[in-house]
């Protein structure tokens, strides 16, 4: 079931427009990757998601009900900007920003102190938020967004001033999160927390989705028959044993350690391939290449630009 689906989302800033058509579906209990360069129109989708603003034309659809200001309890919206009261105590303004969520004041105290206890934040009760970094700040405002267990949790950008051992943190955090039931919007530049940690993806770029589904299947879509070989013996060896059927497009060794990275053509097979190397050298390693999450982007949003490009001068 899906948690969220927007359809054929349309908004506009005067004569700018920054979603048209833009449709997504975001499956319960996941972990959903919302990509696109800057100015693609990702901020604004989840402005219209958090009904902050609302959309021209489209409908948006949570848990399968027209999305309403009831809603908003079940959403928790971590925004890429710092949205903290500089010259506020951080326990202060968590118990507030809690509240205002609908937690009681004692309950607001008891699940704050589980978290700083768990983020070891304890010391920073008393200190005001212009005396945090900026990692610290959004330490704060991550616990402060998932304080009243929302059923969707949206996050712009959250590693963004992290350290790697608090964004392992956070990300830890998140699969834990999506482990309980909690269904995760994650918007990132960070292709490599997309593989990690997405089990769908929307592309949008210039306004318009142009990639939609689950990572595994995307990867798989877009790969190209090519396979790395981790051998022992004579490069010489291994390249005149292949025939018209492979393309060795680039190799390393060391010592009597190669590997290369080898492209099957026409109706060439892993097996046949192996079948061709067996027999010189001595092979310790084979896989398959699969794209990552980071070319399937860059080659998505620039295939987008040659197309639109092609049409203006056509």
């Amino acid at each position: 079931m899906d948690i969220i689906s927007a359809h054929n989302i349309v908004k506009q800033f005067g004569k700018f427009t920054a979603l048209n058509e833009v449709s997504i579906s975001v499956p319960e209990k996941s972990i959903f990757g919302l990509l696109g360069p800057n100015g693609a129109g990702k901020t604004t989708l989840i402005r219209i998601i958090n009904q902050i603003t609302a959309p021209d034309s489209g409908e948006v659809y949570f848990g399968g009900e027209k999305l309403s200001p009831d809603h908003s309890q079940q959403i928790g919206y971590l925004p890429e900007e710092r949205g903290l009261y500089k010259k506020m105590e951080v326990g202060e303004q968590c118990i507030y920003l809690a509240r205002l969520k609908g937690l009681s004041k004692h309950d607001a105290e008891k699940k704050l102190k589980f978290w700083f206890d768990k983020f070891e934040m304890g010391s920073w009760w008393k200190k005001k938020t212009e005396e945090l970094s900026k990692g610290m700040q959004q330490k704060v405002q991550f616990v402060v967004t998932v304080l009243h267990e929302p059923k969707v949790l949206i996050l712009d950008e959250p590693f963004s001033g992290f350290d790697p051992i608090n964004a392992s943190l956070i990300k830890n955090e998140i699969i834990r999160l999506k482990e309980n039931g909690t269904t995760i919007l994650l918007s990132t530049h960070n292709m490599s927390s997309v593989e990690e940690l997405c089990d769908n993806i929307a592309l949008v770029n210039k306004a318009k989705t142009i990639l939609h589904g689950s990572v595994r299947e995307i990867r798989q879509q877009y790969k190209a028959n090519t396979y790395e070989v981790d051998f022992k013996g004579s490069m010489l060896s291994f390249t005149t044993g292949l025939w018209a059927g492979f393309e060795v497009l680039e190799h390393r060794t060391e010592g009597e350690h190669c590997k290369a990275k080898v492209k099957l053509l026409g109706k060439s097979t892993p097996n046949s391939l192996l079948g061709a190397v067996l027999p010189v050298v001595e092979v310790n390693g084979f896989h398959e290449i699969l794209p990552s999450m980071n070319d399937i982007f860059i080659s998505k949003v620039q295939e987008k630009e040659v197309v639109q490009e092609t049409n203006l001068t056509e």
